[in-house]
Formats: C-alpha cells, sequence, structure tokens
C-alpha cells in the first residue's frame, strides 16, 4: 500500500503533503524532527491521508495535492478540520 498524507503545521499554520508506503513510520519520523522540511515546523497533526495500491497513482495524488488547486480542494474538503485547529 502506498500513503499520501497531509501534516497540519499548529506552529505555522501550513501544509505539509507527502508521499510513503508505512504512514505510521512516517508520522513518527516527523515528529522526532527526523524530517529536515518539518523539523522546524513542529508539533505536526496528520490531518488527512488517502491509500492506494499502486505507486504511481500514489505519486500523482502527491503531486495534485501541491498544486494550487489540489490546496484549494483540500482546504475545502477540510474546512471544519482546519476550524478546530485555529
Amino acid at each position: 500500500m502506498y500513503f499520501v498524507y497531509i501534516l497540519h503545521s499548529l506552529k505555522d499554520k501550513n501544509l505539509y503533503i507527502g508521499f510513503t508506503h508505512d504512514v505510521n513510520e512516517r508520522i513518527k519520523k516527523h515528529a522526532q524532527g527526523d524530517v529536515p522540511s518539518t523539523r522546524n515546523r513542529r508539533p505536526l497533526k496528520l490531518t488527512f491521508y488517502e491509500c492506494y495500491f499502486n505507486n504511481f497513482d500514489a505519486l500523482r495524488r502527491e503531486k495534485y495535492f501541491k498544486t494550487t488547486a489540489g490546496k484549494r480542494a483540500l482546504k475545502i474538503m477540510l474546512r471544519e478540520t482546519f476550524q478546530e485547529s485555529l
């Protein structure tokens, strides 16, 4: 299985969009500060994830979420979740 996941930084309120084959292990690495791109943005909250059987489908979805349209879609899909985090 392959996962696309969204982390919400409680520090700067921005999103981090990632891809992995082991979402639990990856979240642990983010929480421990082992991922350079999120080290200074902790604490992070796992806000959303999707799983795929195919590596390429997951990578395509990750790329989409990193576009302006994808970020807009996420903010609409998860608007109540983001309201709770404010």
